[in-house]
């Protein structure tokens, strides 16, 4: 077995060293081909430095979307100008419930399990346990 080497000092810094100017390259290739896709007499946009400027919304903007979301909530929470919801639920029809399980299913079910742990607790496997 042979352990791995360690970079000494100078190997570090010439790694640090190739890596600017990676970095310093791809810059300048962005930007060649930033200016060739807006064209040739365009000028090569310098690289932003620092943090990017935050966009400003006017109060008017914020007001609109505020009551905007307002009449959602207002919508949602039955707030409306339509009818309330107790008056909804007074008119509307009980619903058939869909789907789910009768109690005659559910004790169905219930049996087959109590069969299958008795079996496990015999020993022997499930009827339906896999191979």
């Amino acid at each position: 077995m042979s352990t791995a080497q360690i970079p000494s000092v100078t190997q570090l810094q010439r790694a640090v060293h190739i890596a600017e100017q990676i970095e310093k390259l791809e810059g300048e290739l962005a930007s060649l081909l930033r200016t060739e896709r807006a064209g040739s007499t365009a000028v090569a946009a310098a690289p932003r430095s620092g943090p990017r400027k935050r966009r400003r919304m006017s109060a008017q903007a914020r007001a609109k979307i505020a009551a905007a979301q307002r009449a959602r909530w207002a919508k949602a929470k039955g707030k409306s100008g339509g009818p309330s919801k107790a008056s909804r639920k007074a008119k509307a029809p009980a619903k058939k419930r869909k789907g789910g399980i009768t109690p005659e299913g559910r004790a169905r079910l219930a049996a087959a399990m109590r069969a299958r742990w008795a079996e496990r607790r015999k020993g022997g496997s499930a009827p339906n346990a896999k191979s």
